[in-house]
């Protein structure tokens, strides 16, 4: 398997695993108090973006040739570090809301 193909199975379960947690902030929300709901919501918001341009940035993946690989890589580990970044800061907000 090229290395192409393992970094696209690699993003798609991280984009998986990012679904799931933001499920689970999405249920702490509705458990929260409306001023903590507001603050989760705007986060899983932002998240949510981030998560939509990971799955345009693995799309992208698909289309690109093994020529053009190594360029787009860094591009994608970028956009897979500031989706992170998005949701770890959602989960600070929230349990600081807590």
């Amino acid at each position: 398997m090229s290395e192409k193909e393992l970094q696209k199975q690699k993003m798609q379960a991280r984009l998986d695993e990012l679904r799931a947690e933001a499920d689970k902030l999405r249920a702490q929300a509705d458990g929260a108090s409306a001023d903590a709901q507001l603050k989760l919501n705007e986060q899983l918001e932002a998240v949510q973006r981030k998560i939509d341009e990971g799955k345009t940035t693995l799309a992208a993946l698909a289309e690109k040739g093994e020529q053009a690989w190594v360029s787009f890589k860094e591009k994608a580990s970028s956009t897979w570090d500031t989706t992170k970044a998005a949701y770890e800061e959602g989960v600070s907000g929230s349990e600081s809301e807590e």
